[in-house]
């Protein structure tokens, strides 16, 4: 069956990246087809969507409301004039319920496809909780004349992730309505670094481990003030971050604050500051907090849905997950802002906050931050030539040492496909932010590699790797040069392949 036609829109020009989620919005806003179709667009506050949306809406002709938290019949009144301000039409009387609201809205798509974008849907649904319901038996899968009379392209966006990813699960009653069900990410730490104007690869790389990918840190939350350089970095953090005049400096407590599912927020702030202080097990988070495993298993996967933390399976040991922080400003206010919070209220409190806090930085936050750059590059920016293959799946791992009585954590554990053999261990590959790593860093590869190969795991197409946030000693870059071990650098984590 041919693939429905649509058509190319050019993406506005003061639209920085996010070449394919507009390709993939003007896509699904101009396909051609008779009927209504639907789409959901989430992602975590300040990535763009409104932007994307409104953008959208503007170069399709099509209608966007932006909802408030308000009743029902606010919320209708308020979608009634705003339906009238775009068709120009007195603003109809008295709609009572959502089916006249939906009929008012299909009506707008009576002659041709029209973009018809509900923002901050969830806000809607939580004053009419059968919203859904109602959109499900609006869009249906009738075939009569009067379904296919109408063209809406109806697309529902929100930054609840809980919420919005639970709206096309199996229990939802949209399930299986969705054409479109794009997630808006915060920008990658190199397109990270192009936003903010930074050609430093180290300063891009402490910037991003404060303020990560999200795009409106730089304009709306600091106010365009980007480090100067590199010596800058430190006055930056005191004038921006630390000083609770800025809105970057309470936006953390906002995230958690903005979710409604996180109710008992002292609970989960403490979750997040065991996982930012080095506990990634369920078991290491539930002892630094106080509880049992079992307490905290529900405010672990809903800080999971909420996007605020990821877990990754531990590449060599089943049954093990690691949990990270998935919003850099989030492991930074736990690191460095909430344990001295009394502080920043005093004179001169940001220098001494910033004193104090600068070394827990640089140890609790760029440096599991740097491993995590490490592993996106692998993913997203390698050559497979660096790996002798193609990287499919890129963790974290833990090696048994028996003899030793201990365990070895490895960064960068990489595998993926050599010619039509996929799972193939491509590399193991360690990660140090301050150090400058020499023959005994690749040496400790090799014993890790022995302990795998004892085991029965082929190693024979696994490359060695060493990334460094400060270089190489000469014999280490011999070995490179003899093909003993990869090098990976900050040059070459923002330029290079």
């Amino acid at each position: 069956m041919a693939r429905p036609r649509h058509r190319n829109l050019p993406k506005p020009s003061d639209m920085f990246a996010r070449d394919w989620e507009w390709s993939e919005l003007t896509a699904f806003a101009t396909a051609e087809g008779a009927g209504p179709r639907l789409a959901v667009v989430s992602g975590r506050r300040r990535q763009g969507k409104t932007f994307l949306l409104q953008s959208l809406a503007e170069a399709t002709g099509g209608f966007y409301f932006a909802a408030a938290e308000a009743s029902e019949a606010e919320s209708l009144r308020l979608l009634g004039a705003a339906v009238a301000d775009h068709t120009g039409a007195p603003a109809p009387y008295g709609l009572k319920h959502w089916d006249d609201a939906l009929e008012l809205l299909f009506n707008l798509a009576a002659e041709r496809p029209t973009t018809i974008v509900l923002d901050e849907f969830p806000y809607l649904a939580r004053s009419s909780p059968a919203l859904p319901s109602l959109l499900q038996r609006a869009i249906g899968v009738r075939r009569d004349a009067a379904h296919h009379s109408r063209h809406p392209r109806i697309l529902l966006c929100g930054s609840a992730m809980s919420f919005m990813g639970g709206l096309l699960s199996g229990t939802s009653p949209l399930y299986g309505r969705a054409s479109l069900n794009l997630v808006v990410h915060s920008l990658d730490s190199r397109q990270a670094a192009e936003f903010w104007g930074i050609d430093d690869p180290r300063l891009a790389a402490l910037v991003h481990a404060v303020v990560g990918g999200t795009p409106a840190y730089r304009r709306e939350f600091v106010g365009d003030d980007t480090p100067a350089g590199f010596d800058d970095f430190d006055d930056w953090i005191r004038r921006t971050v630390l000083n609770p005049m800025r809105p970057i400096h309470s936006e953390a407590d906002f995230l958690l604050a903005s979710e409604p599912d996180l109710r008992d927020r002292s609970l989960y702030h403490s979750v997040l500051a065991a996982v930012t202080d080095g506990n990634n097990t369920s078991g290491g988070i539930a002892s630094a907090v106080g509880r049992k495993a079992t307490d905290i298993s529900h405010p672990l996967t809903v800080l999971r849905k909420c996007g605020l933390l990821t877990v990754e399976p531990d590449a060599f040991r089943r049954n093990r997950t690691a949990y990270r922080i998935a919003e850099p400003l989030i492991a930074f206010h736990h690191a460095v802002v909430r344990p001295q919070a009394a502080f920043l209220a005093r004179p001169g409190g940001a220098a001494k906050v910033w004193e104090r806090g600068r070394h827990t930085f640089l140890s609790k936050v760029v440096g599991p931050h740097f491993e995590r750059l490490c592993r996106e590059w692998v993913s997203w920016h390698a050559d497979p030539e660096t790996f002798g293959g193609l990287p499919i799946d890129v963790t974290t791992g833990t090696v048994p040492d028996p003899a030793a009585r201990t365990s070895h954590e490895v960064d960068v554990v990489v595998r993926g496909a050599v010619g039509q053999d996929q799972g193939i261990l491509l590399s193991i590959g360690e990660a140090k932010w301050q150090k400058v790593m020499d023959v005994r860093d690749l040496d400790r590869l090799r014993h890790i590699l022995g302990l795998l190969a004892a085991r029965g795991i082929d190693t024979s197409h696994t490359r060695p790797a060493c990334y460094s946030g400060v270089g190489f000693t000469p014999a280490l870059h011999a070995a490179a040069t003899r093909g003993e071990v990869v090098l990976v650098d900050l040059q070459r984590l923002y330029t290079g392949a």
